[in-house]
């Protein structure tokens, strides 16, 4: 008898904490909604839900924001996310840059802090840097730490599951030893998440961008690495070991430059970052400087450099055999193109569906569309901060357990 009581008590325990985060993720996902309406949706009785929003309104998640339409007798009270009570952090650990960000749980940034910096060598610099910006951050919007959810941080490498903190060393050799989940939850003494920078910028897209209506979509990240990030069912597919989406190692060219992981002829090896300014100095010439900069091969070809042009027009064609292929396996709803290279817009679009096509079933690209991202350059970094929302709203315990900061 007494077993049998404990595990009726754990299954109300579980079924309770099951049916609360239900009703959080609708209210958050709703952003208005009335109890009877949640009831009517949920199946769960009126007084269950009258006493689950209770209990979040008592910890500062949700509140009373109105009067809904009456559909006949009262009208009811409209509840609502308490979505500015609350701040995200999230860092984008670059190749050649730090960006911090502070969000709300919306995906609106409420400042921002970003420096160059060369994060492939130096470790324990990046990470002071890192620190630096995001007390910046928190200290010009004066928000209290225990108002933060948590942090989330986007590095460029793999990260395997099981050491959800650590990068690959064949990516990044100078970071072997560096766990970087551990030394953020040390330094700042909240939940951190660390993820692929790819993984986040999909992330980004499937929460505030083009994947916003629920649809499958892939995020490619065009910088001093390339990166595919593939949200499917609404979640990041990681794969076992956390490799998936490293498009940039897909080889496109037998005969073309030996890569760091020892394979030729990889795609981040012609249309990578480093690639891309190398061909530019070629073609386009120094211009007085060391060489063009990636941003200098942007406004070339927005004002008509042939040699620009050209570039791009070879860096489409190298990636639509990636993208080909990736079409014929995962057939995503939504091809996002994300980096600085990508806000050529049409000018990279229109040679990358050129090759899509010689490559791609056709009933693979019919329902497939190919844009480029509307987030800029803070989609990562903004995708970051998504991911502590989005284990928030699994776990409502990493949740400040009241309620604090600005009022919603």
């Amino acid at each position: 008898m007494k077993a049998g009581t404990a595990v009726l008590t754990v299954d109300a325990a579980g079924m309770r904490a099951q049916n609360s985060g239900l009703l959080l993720n609708m209210i958050w996902r709703e952003r208005q909604i009335s109890r009877a309406e949640i009831a009517r949706r949920t199946e769960l009785s009126p007084s269950t839900v009258s006493a689950i929003v209770a209990d979040l309104e008592q910890a500062g998640l949700v509140r009373s924001i109105g009067a809904g339409v009456s559909r006949g007798g009262r009208r009811p009270t409209l509840i609502g996310f308490c979505d500015e009570a609350f701040s995200l952090v999230g860092v984008e650990l670059g190749a050649s840059h730090v960006t911090v960000v502070l969000t709300d749980l919306r995906g609106r940034v409420r400042t921002q802090s970003k420096a160059s910096h060369a994060v492939r060598g130096d470790p324990e610099g990046s990470l002071q840097k890192a620190k630096e910006l995001v007390l910046e951050c928190l200290d010009a919007e004066r928000v209290p730490r225990r108002s933060v959810v948590g942090m989330g941080v986007a590095v460029p490498s793999p990260v395997h599951p099981a050491a959800p903190g650590k990068m690959s060393p064949l990516i990044l050799p100078a970071w072997k030893h560096v766990d970087v989940k551990e030394w953020f939850e040390t330094t700042f003494d909240m939940p951190v998440f660390v993820d692929n920078d790819a993984n986040l910028g999909a992330l980004s897209e499937c929460f505030w961008g083009a994947g916003a209506n629920g649809e499958d979509l892939t995020y490619i990240k065009l910088a001093t690495g390339i990166g595919a990030g593939h949200i499917i069912h609404g979640d990041v597919y990681r794969g076992a070991g956390g490799t998936a989406g490293e498009i940039g190692h897909i080889p496109v060219d037998s005969n073309g430059p030996l890569c760091v992981c020892g394979l030729r002829g990889c795609l981040v090896t012609l249309i990578g970052s480093t690639a891309l300014t190398e061909r530019a100095r070629e073609l386009m010439g120094t211009r007085g400087r060391k060489g063009p900069t990636v941003r200098d091969l942007v406004e070339g070809a927005r004002t008509g450099d042939a040699a620009a042009k050209q570039i791009i027009d070879g860096m489409g064609a190298y990636l639509g055999i990636a993208v080909g292929g990736l079409l014929n396996l995962l057939n995503p709803a939504i091809v996002v193109l994300g980096g600085e290279i990508s806000s050529v817009g049409e000018m990279l679009l229109d040679p990358l569906r050129a090759s899509v096509r010689q490559r791609a079933l056709s009933v693979s690209m019919a329902e497939t569309r190919i844009v480029t991202s509307t987030l800029g350059e803070r989609a990562i970094a903004v995708g970051a901060a998504t991911l502590v929302l989005q284990a928030a709203l699994r776990d409502r315990s990493l949740f400040p357990t009241q309620n604090v900061g600005r009022s919603a």
